[in-house]
């Protein structure tokens, strides 16, 4: 299927547009986690307890903040409405010591029954601060992993330079996805870390793509500069583009209206990663590819 047929946009010629955009969304993103001391994590990464909580009507935030506050160390209540009319609270707190579960459990549901509201509890998790700081490092390698493999197989694929295009591309997504998080006030949990994973292999699958017919119109095209190519292959592969982010995003965009709380982090990772990823194909990697061939002067086989 095509939704555009013999494009002839200059890509190029708008790239500096967007790579401004991406530096200022870069540095505003790495301001915010030096101001704030680096990324918000989770329970999942610095140990704790998460309650989630069911709420009839509209419930007192700021009341039941300031009743587990006086008895609990790390409070925070995060309230979520979704398009169904339901009214969600997310409340997390540190562990201090040898907790007694039972008791903190306890202790929550005695401050949200002082509140006279409605509601019921749907998970009630906690986890340790070794397994956090374990998972943080797991979570670390892996991503680090991840992006080596992929530059080694298009090193293989195509040529390494190709590879550093593409993992640049990769890092400029995660950074900026990473930085949105810090911006917005958002934790960072293990189902964001999935969702970054899955940004950096889709990230890197549009890459391929659009990479592939460059190489290919380079074969059939040698006497063209490499410009022209570059421009040609984006819009060549832009149905393809558009209908694979188009959709996704789409799926993205429902998890993130009706998905609740808990997969808040991870849906608005996506949506914000599938966006950064899009355009990072197109205005990051492929002028990356152009840029060496214009400073070595050789050209791209």
């Amino acid at each position: 299927m095509e939704l555009f047929q013999n494009t002839r946009f200059d890509f190029l010629g708008s790239k500096w547009l967007f790579i401004t955009a991406s530096l200022l969304l870069t540095v505003a993103g790495i301001a915010s986690l030096i101001v704030k001391g680096g990324p918000r994590y989770g329970i999942d990464f610095q140990g704790g307890s998460v309650m989630d909580v069911q709420w009839v009507g509209t419930p007192p935030v700021s009341e039941i903040r300031s009743a587990l506050s006086a008895r609990l160390t790390g409070v925070s209540v995060v309230e979520a409405h979704d398009l169904t009319g339901s009214n969600e609270l997310l409340i997390s707190t540190q562990l201090v010591g040898q907790s007694d579960l039972t008791s903190l459990r306890q202790t929550i549901d005695d401050g949200l029954a002082r509140m006279g509201g409605t509601y019921s509890v749907r998970s009630f998790e906690v986890i340790g601060p070794q397994i956090g700081s374990d998972l943080r490092n797991q979570a670390v390698l892996a991503t680090a992993s991840a992006s080596a493999g992929m530059l080694a197989y298009l090193a293989w694929r195509f040529r390494w330079i190709y590879g550093v295009a593409a993992v640049i591309a990769v890092v400029h997504d995660t950074l900026i996805t990473i930085g949105l998080f810090s911006l917005a006030n958002k934790e960072i949990s293990l189902t964001v870390v999935a969702a970054l994973l899955t940004l950096i292999g889709y990230s890197m699958n549009d890459t391929i793509v659009v990479f592939d017919r460059i190489r290919e119109n380079r074969k059939r095209l040698p006497r063209e500069p490499l410009r022209a190519v570059v421009n040609l292959s984006i819009n060549q592969t832009l149905s393809r583009t558009a209908l694979s982010s188009g959709l996704t995003l789409l799926t993205a965009l429902s998890l993130l209206c009706f998905g609740g709380l808990v997969l808040n982090g991870f849906s608005f990772a996506l949506v914000a990663g599938i966006i950064v990823g899009t355009y990072s194909s197109i205005f990051v990697a492929s002028p990356i590819l152009v840029a060496w061939e214009q400073w070595v002067g050789g050209g791209i086989r």
